[in-house]
């Protein structure tokens, strides 16, 4: 049975995959889903969040060796969870037999202003700083990352952001570690699928396009969903993965 690591992105958690769990499992019922939260996201709220993507990396293998589940892995990551998971590929290559990244970016393939879109800093800024009014936040999250925005999420996550709100200080420390973050241009040995989205207004699709470029990967590009490709269409995401393995495998 082959364990997939699901790692989101920036101040989310496990609870934030909602469907997409049931969606993937359904199409893949023989392969072992793990759920795991950053240190300072989800059920470990209460703990600083790393400042640099590899100790994310490390925190990440210290929980699967506390449940016992021994690689190889295969790494589905969304967001910051792509850098972590290249991190991982990269300096762990026995570890990992595969990842999928989903709208993600990094240097050294791409400048900032492509990584985060300008027309977003203000905003994020305002998020990120105390006192903003949670259903608020989550709205403007949920306007920013999905090209449906469907208000139907809200409520739960209004919840998960109620049982494990997450600090400034811990979203800062996320944004630090995505900044300075820098992948070896050389390709991981893993093989990788790259998911993007053409309407995402957070990150730009050149990210994903230059990535795989830069790395020879298979790269399939979505028509309308937003930076949450799992929530706008799950289902297409599973597709895609499906017709990657059997590529890798012919």
């Amino acid at each position: 049975m082959a364990s997939w690591i699901f790692l989101r992105g920036l101040s989310r958690e496990s609870g934030h995959w909602g469907d997409f769990v049931d969606t993937f499992q359904t199409r893949f019922s023989s392969e072992q889903v793990v759920l795991l939260d950053l240190p300072g996201n989800g059920v470990l709220h209460h703990q600083g969040s790393p400042t640099h993507v590899h100790a994310m990396v490390d925190a990440y293998r210290a929980q699967l060796a506390q449940r016992g589940l021994t690689p190889p892995y295969h790494l589905l990551a969304l967001s910051l969870g792509g850098m972590v998971a290249v991190a991982w590929a990269q300096t762990h290559p026995h570890e990992v037999a595969g990842q999928v990244l989903i709208n993600t970016s990094m240097r050294p393939f791409s400048p900032f202003y492509q990584r985060l879109r300008p027309a977003n800093y203000l905003t994020l800024l305002r998020l990120a700083l105390p006192g903003c009014n949670d259903a608020v936040l989550e709205r403007t999250v949920l306007n920013l990352t999905s090209a449906c925005a469907n208000p139907i999420v809200l409520p739960d996550w209004l919840a998960l952001r109620e049982r494990h709100p997450v600090s400034t200080r811990n979203t800062l420390a996320q944004l630090l570690a995505a900044a300075r973050f820098q992948a070896d241009r050389q390709a991981p040995s893993a093989a990788t699928l790259v998911l993007a989205s053409t309407h995402d207004q957070l990150v730009s699709v050149q990210c994903s396009l230059a990535l795989a470029a830069a790395w020879h990967s298979r790269v399939c590009v979505h028509p309308w969903a937003g930076h949450d490709l799992p929530l706008d269409d799950g289902a297409w995401v599973t597709k895609q993965i499906a017709q990657w393995q059997v590529t890798k495998l012919s």
